[in-house]
């Protein structure tokens, strides 16, 4: 979009920019603001500001959410995966998937996907001079629009092994989504040897009071947050394999640490 609030188609992609919405919070620009980025609204910094007020773990989930996006990256990398589907990518910042995967393979691919308009200006600007990184704005609740645009097509080569992440995004798809399903679908798309990686936000350390009042703060969004407990993450994991140590939670991944438990679970499965 120009400064005159015209939507500019592109040069890559051909889509248009939408109009930003600021009337209203958005979780990818407040996530932006807990992690110190300036890619949000002074209505996002209320909303998050509100959120932090009834519990700090709010702020420390998503520093410890991204910290273990970057591991689950390296450890990817090491098993030779040159290939990254990052779901609900959010706003570009530091420790992006594309910076770490190409520290270990500069011809690694990496398709980021956001319905969020701010997060996809910002990425499509930061990746201006990638050839083998792509941003395209979609919905990840429908798997078959975002398997075919051309950014995730024309990048991607499903017949080899790819990485889904699935990172901090899954508890903003409500169950009547059917977010197993989606999953599901995405799973369906890659070939052998592919690799499913999701983080989930729950109530570990959280008191009950906490918890709603947090819920109640993501109601104000256009996308609300459900949290789930243990059992209920895991079923997103349906039919795969979890890589050692399982399902734990996002700081204690992939090895235990003293540290407390930060209010989330991540895992890694490797798809037959």
């Amino acid at each position: 979009m120009d400064r005159s609030g015209h939507e500019d188609a592109h040069p890559s992609t051909g889509a248009t920019e939408p109009r930003v919405d600021t009337s209203s919070p958005n979780v990818a620009r407040m996530y932006d603001y807990y992690l110190g980025g300036a890619a949000n609204f002074a209505v996002d910094r209320e909303a998050a500001e509100r959120a932090l007020a009834i519990t700090p773990e709010i702020g420390r989930f998503a520093r410890m959410n991204r910290e273990f996006l970057g591991r689950v990256v390296r450890y990817l990398c090491e098993r030779d995966i040159d290939q990254f589907l990052d779901l609900g990518s959010g706003v570009p910042t530091v420790g992006n998937v594309h910076e770490i995967a190409h520290q270990h393979n500069p011809d690694a691919r990496v398709a980021y996907v956001d319905h969020e308009s701010v997060a996809i200006a910002h990425a499509r600007a930061l990746l201006a001079e990638e050839p083998y990184v792509s941003a395209t704005q979609a919905d990840i609740r429908r798997p078959a629009e975002v398997l075919s645009a051309p950014g995730v097509a024309g990048l991607l080569d499903f017949s080899r092994p790819v990485a889904v992440l699935a990172v901090a995004i899954m508890h903003f798809v409500p169950d009547a989504d059917d977010p197993v399903g989606i999953l599901r679908a995405y799973r369906a798309a890659c070939a052998p040897g592919s690799y499913l990686a999701l983080s989930h936000a729950a109530t570990i350390t959280m008191t009950e009071s906490e918890s709603q009042r947090g819920q109640g703060v993501y109601r104000s969004t256009t996308t609300p947050l459900v949290l789930r407990d243990r059992d209920e993450i895991a079923a997103l994991f349906d039919g795969c394999d979890l890589v050692e140590p399982g399902l734990t939670p996002i700081n204690h991944w992939p090895s235990q640490t003293e540290e407390s438990p930060a209010n989330g679970y991540g895992a890694v499965a490797e798809l037959r």
